[in-house]
């Protein structure tokens, strides 16, 4: 097959979309090298390096007014280039399809990663809502097959956009393999040392916005203390809500107990801004929070659970698909239970080798070769 895909994100996102695609494209050319995987892209970036793909190519904007006017190229007059290279199918890797397509001959398929803002609108622009309901329906309504990447995604997209059942695949992602690579102790002090962390702390990775609920995550290490005094690391961006947990912290005494590695001068390094550094800040953490009130699938615990760390995640939206029996879970606002689950987490050996013995089992269907697969499946069932 000739597939083209929406590479936007695969060469300008650093975080979820981003970090879905390149894996994705990565695995689809090493597991099934036999089809040619063109990537449509307004530009080309060092975030991907496709050298080392075997069966892709990058295609940009070549012809005016496409190259000046990207946006409209990608969402709308890419369907002459994909005539042009032969496309047989086409995969939309984040959440919408180019205008027309459906009136080719080329077969479509759109990844659906969630419907948050659909569920939780006062937390965007009214703007963006309406922008992303007309793409989202668009896509869901106009592609031959959706992917969705849980079942709690598959389950909104029926709720909320009324597609029949059969339309959509649950095609679970992976992450980055590294996370699962261990790192020899001298990479892990190295890594400590340059970032200045503690020598034991707890982990959060992800926006630092109202729905990720970092806050509760803060209230907990109220709770627990004197009995227990461990930092927290923080990987993530923010602006008014990371403004209102700081601000709460410092009304706490807790500001030094919190660490956000955004203020810090390692933000700068290209290490941090590319990833290559987290699998060794997720390894040397004691455990993983993630009290997000609403995901459509939550890589980051994913990526903990293949670092070999227990993890503490909300029993909400798709995280317990995600975290299956090798996380540990409290219910959003039930903050002694979350105090529990920490301590927990943090110092009960038991439970800490039985939550990272499982994990070990439970990632097997979030492989590469396993993801990959899923939607090589929903590739052929339209051919």
């Amino acid at each position: 097959m000739n597939i083209g895909y929406d590479a936007k994100r695969a060469f300008q996102n650093k975080t979820g979309l981003g970090n879905y695609s390149r894996t994705l494209l990565s695995s689809l050319d090493a597991f099934f090298p036999e089809n040619q995987y063109v990537l449509f892209a307004p530009k080309r970036t060092s975030l991907f390096d496709t050298n080392e793909l075997r069966s892709a190519k990058v295609v940009t904007p070549q012809w005016q007014p496409a190259k000046s006017f990207s946006s409209l190229w990608r969402s709308k007059w890419i369907t002459r280039d994909l005539k042009r290279s032969g496309i047989d199918l086409y995969h939309g890797l984040s959440n919408e399809i180019p205008a027309g397509i459906h009136k080719t001959k080329i077969r479509s398929v759109v990844t659906i990663h969630d419907l948050i803002f659909e569920r939780y609108p006062q937390q965007y622009d009214k703007g963006e809502v309406f922008i992303y309901r007309k793409k989202f329906r668009h896509a869901c309504k106009n592609a031959d097959a959706i992917i969705a990447t849980s079942a709690h995604t598959k389950k909104d997209i029926i709720d909320l956009y009324h597609i029949h059942p059969d339309k959509i695949h649950v095609c679970y992602q992976s992450c980055n393999p590294a996370y699962g690579k261990r790192l020899p102790m001298e990479t892990l002090t190295a890594i400590r040392k340059k970032y200045d962390l503690p020598e034991t702390y707890l982990l959060y990775v992800g926006s630092v916005i109202e729905r990720k609920n970092l806050l509760q995550i803060c209230k907990a290490l109220y709770a627990l203390k004197p009995s227990m005094d461990l930092p927290l690391v923080v990987i993530g961006e923010g602006k008014e809500y990371k403004d209102n947990v700081q601000g709460w912290l410092a009304q706490h005494g807790l500001l030094n107990q919190v660490i956000f590695l955004s203020d810090t001068k390692a933000a700068d390094d290209a290490s941090y801004q590319s990833g290559i550094d987290f699998p060794a800040i997720y390894q040397n953490a004691r455990a993983f929070i993630y009290p997000s009130i609403y995901e459509g699938f939550g890589i980051p615990i994913l990526e903990a659970l293949y670092s070999g760390i227990p993890v503490v995640a909300a029993n909400s939206s798709s995280l317990p698909e995600v975290g299956g029996d090798a996380a540990l879970y409290f219910e959003l606002n039930d903050l002694n239970g979350l105090c529990d689950q920490l301590w927990k987490a943090a110092y009960d050996e038991t439970i800490r080798l039985q939550c990272i013995e499982k994990a070990a089992q439970h990632i097997i269907q979030f492989s590469p070769g396993m993801c990959a697969a899923g939607v090589m499946q929903v590739y052929r069932s339209l051919m």
